[in-house]
């Protein structure tokens, strides 16, 4: 006759035995997919985009969306929005969200600035 006992062990044996294959499973699969986007050439790509994420740089487009203008905003209505949301931010937001406006600003103004050198 099993007691409540044997049972808990035999149910944990199943987890960590169950736990190891499935994690061969998955590292092999990483590692295969990894393989194939070296084949296919996809991995620099996504290494670029893993750096991009790393370095914690804003893009254009995370600048627009922090200041709510388009592609086609005029440097005056940039810094209208600017002024705004970082005046708002000094009064009653967070200095991380003040922060976050300032390095949008930073970011178009590099922006403008290499389209300036073109």
């Amino acid at each position: 006759m099993w007691s409540w006992v044997q049972a808990g062990r035999l149910i944990a044996n199943l987890i960590v035995l169950g736990s190891g294959v499935l994690l061969r499973a998955v590292s092999q699969a990483y590692w295969q997919a990894l393989v194939n986007a070296s084949k296919l050439g996809v991995a620099q790509e996504t290494v670029q985009n893993l750096e991009h994420k790393v370095s914690k740089t804003m893009t254009e487009h995370e600048a627009r969306q922090i200041l709510g203008v388009s592609e086609k905003a005029s440097w005056e209505e940039i810094m209208k929005k600017y002024d705004t949301l970082f005046e708002n931010n000094a009064k009653t937001g967070t200095f991380y969200l003040q922060s976050k406006v300032f390095r949008a600003k930073e970011c178009l103004e590099a922006a403008k600035q290499r389209a300036g050198e073109r």
